[in-house]
């Protein structure tokens, strides 16, 4: 046990831990963050069940009674640790969870503009990274919900579209109401703006010689397993321009930061991965297609465009061929009316463009590739639906985030923005 930051109290940071403070351990949690009415008590704590689940800490099924259940009060909960004691690689991203548990406690509020598992209890002590959360468990497939879809298999999900339209209207919600009053003071204080947090993670810097080096490596891979890769992402033209267009850009990458932050309308509190497996939906009495968002890590206040890119990065190459403009044009208007300043789409554009870009340059090459390769080889018959791929998560996902910047890279002006970063 450790002692919460924010709630004061002792809270458990493991399952052993939790399982001793039993019904009355775990009304004190409730009734002290405001989920339980100070009348009510949880009498029965029925099942505490491991998952496996996400990339850190431990995850659990919590199933309680109450003395006065009521309609809205969950008796089916989740339990997310940040601490994972028997694997050191989980446990060490474990200080990610501090954001999370802050998001959870902003979720408590009346003004809150989007739909989030109602949260139950959530603290954490950071100098250990020892925390816990409790909330709502989404009861997928039941109800009004749809069944929860996996990462990158969007081709089997009914109605793509209206699900990328309902994640970006709630992307848009939160961002817009995070710059308005009352919500603007509340965010302030809870995820200052860091403009470290606009950078696409911990790297060496890359040389000419290293960006040229991914380049030749992704286009050797192109070549040895074609289908995998459309024509025209392994075609001689794109390589060489690739080729001639990626160091310039890696030059230029203190510039591109100091663009994405320079700009306090386009800086808004927003989750950092809403793709599809990250949400749940369901449709409105109106038809419409409705979706809460869950799995917090990382939350901040970041760049629009880092927000849009963890979003859109996970959709087929045909929402972004087809539909990116009316897509950015929807959050524009959903920022707007959410209380957010009035955005241009073709800058929102631009910003998406650049973070992309320096994603895709640091991580997006040489990663995906040799995950590719360890799976497949250089099986010139495997493609997108092999179940080598399509049954492994994370070469299928790397696969189609690959595919989502290079599609980008090669759909856009990238001469253009690179003059201009150049010229600033």
């Amino acid at each position: 046990m450790v002692t919460g930051d924010y709630s004061g109290l002792p809270i458990p940071a493991r399952a052993s831990e939790l399982e001793a403070l039993g019904a009355e351990g775990l009304t004190g949690l409730l009734q002290q963050f405001g989920a339980l009415d100070p009348g009510n008590a949880v009498t029965d704590v029925s099942t505490l069940e491991p998952v496996s689940a996400g990339s850190t800490g431990r995850k659990f099924l919590l199933t309680l009674s109450y003395a006065r259940p009521r309609p809205g009060l969950h008796q089916q909960l989740f339990v997310k640790f940040s601490r994972d004691y028997d694997d050191p690689r989980r446990d060490a991203a474990r200080f990610q969870m501090q954001a999370e548990v802050l998001l959870a406690r902003l979720s408590r509020e009346a003004d809150f503009p989007i739909r989030v598992p109602v949260a139950y209890f959530a603290d954490f002590h950071a100098e250990s990274g020892s925390g816990v959360m409790i909330s709502e468990r989404v009861d997928f497939g039941n109800g009004h919900n749809e069944p929860h879809y996996a990462k990158a298999l969007d081709y089997r999900m009914p109605e793509p579209l209206a699900h990328y339209r309902a994640l970006i209207r709630a992307l848009a919600r939160l961002a817009g109401h995070s710059q308005a009053a009352p919500l603007s003071t509340k965010v302030a204080d809870a995820f200052p703006f860091n403009p470290e947090k606009l950078q696409v993670g911990s790297r060496h810097p890359a040389t000419e010689q290293d960006i040229q080096g991914r380049v030749a490596g992704y286009g050797r891979f192109a070549e040895a397993c074609p289908r995998l890769i459309p024509a025209r992402l392994r075609s001689q033209e794109f390589l060489h321009r690739l080729m001639v267009e990626a160091p310039r850009l890696n030059r230029l990458q203190s510039a591109v930061y100091r663009r994405l932050g320079a700009k306090p309308e386009m800086i808004a509190l927003c989750h950092w991965n809403a793709h599809v497996d990250n949400a749940w939906f369901w449709r409105a009495p109106t038809g419409a297609m409705e979706c809460g968002l869950m799995d917090w890590g990382n939350v901040s206040q970041m760049n629009l465009g880092m927000a849009l890119w963890g979003c859109l990065s996970g959709a087929e190459p045909w929402i972004w061929n087809q539909h990116l403009d009316s897509l950015l044009q929807l959050f524009c208007r959903e920022f707007q009316a959410s209380g957010g300043h009035s955005l241009d789409a073709d800058e929102l554009h631009q910003h998406l463009l650049m973070y992309a870009a320096i994603m895709g340059l640091t991580w997006l090459l040489d990663g995906p590739v040799a995950t590719l390769s360890r799976v497949v080889g250089g099986d010139a018959s495997c493609s997108r639906y092999d179940p080598r791929i399509q049954d492994n998560e994370k070469a299928r996902a790397q696969l189609l985030i690959m595919l989502g910047f290079l599609n980008l890279w090669q759909r856009s002006d990238m001469t253009g923005l690179i003059r201009s970063l150049e010229n600033q």
